[in-house]
């Protein structure tokens, strides 16, 4: 069965990382464009994560993973070699009920991270539901490069156009329209 897309809201969500190397660093650096609730386990550190610790104040405890650490987490990301340890995880995470990724381990994962690129509000995910990461990497790059760069100035002036017109069909076709028309001018 493959993943069902979804984006969701992480600003209140408690999100553990297990791991401090260079997978864990990426993970981390995506999470950040979401939310900066994220704490860090791991004995050690790239230089990189080190810095996002810093720089963002994130909670770090120097250790390994302890049954019951995922308490209180509504999301894992265990960003670890160790597969036994994945599983041990995974299989803790679903008396806790959160959402839990394992990096390359798709067996003990709810859910995977895509290939995406955000433009403030808008952001163009890609996944090939863990398949193929390397095209769906390199696919993300080649729509990236379609998305013009006055993007982010028009999704301003639809909102601002969504907030002061009154609900309804008229503004739902005024919409539609107006958005065709700026993607039909890119041509």
């Amino acid at each position: 069965m493959s993943y069902f897309p979804a984006f969701i809201k992480l600003d209140n969500s408690n999100i553990l990382i297990v791991g401090g190397g260079k997978i864990a660093t990426e993970k981390v650096e995506k999470l950040l464009d979401f939310s900066t609730n994220l704490t860090i386990i791991a004995p050690s550190l790239s230089e990189q994560m080190q810095g996002y610790i810093d720089h963002h104040n994130l909670p770090y405890h120097d250790r390994v993973y302890q049954k019951g650490d995922i308490a209180g987490f509504d999301v894992v990301i265990i960003a670890v070699d160790d597969i036994p340890l994945q599983a041990d995880i995974f299989d803790e995470s679903r008396n806790y009920r959160c959402l839990c990724n394992a990096v390359d381990a798709i067996d003990y994962c709810d859910f995977i991270f895509p290939s995406y690129t955000k433009k403030e509000d808008l952001i163009v995910a890609v996944s090939t539901t863990g398949t193929s990461p390397a095209f769906a990497k390199h696919f993300r790059k080649y729509l990236e490069n379609l998305i013009p760069e006055g993007v982010a100035g028009f999704l301003k002036e639809m909102k601002a156009l969504r907030s002061t017109m009154p609900k309804g069909k008229e503004r739902m076709q005024f919409l539609d329209q107006k958005a065709q028309d700026y993607i039909n001018s890119w041509r």
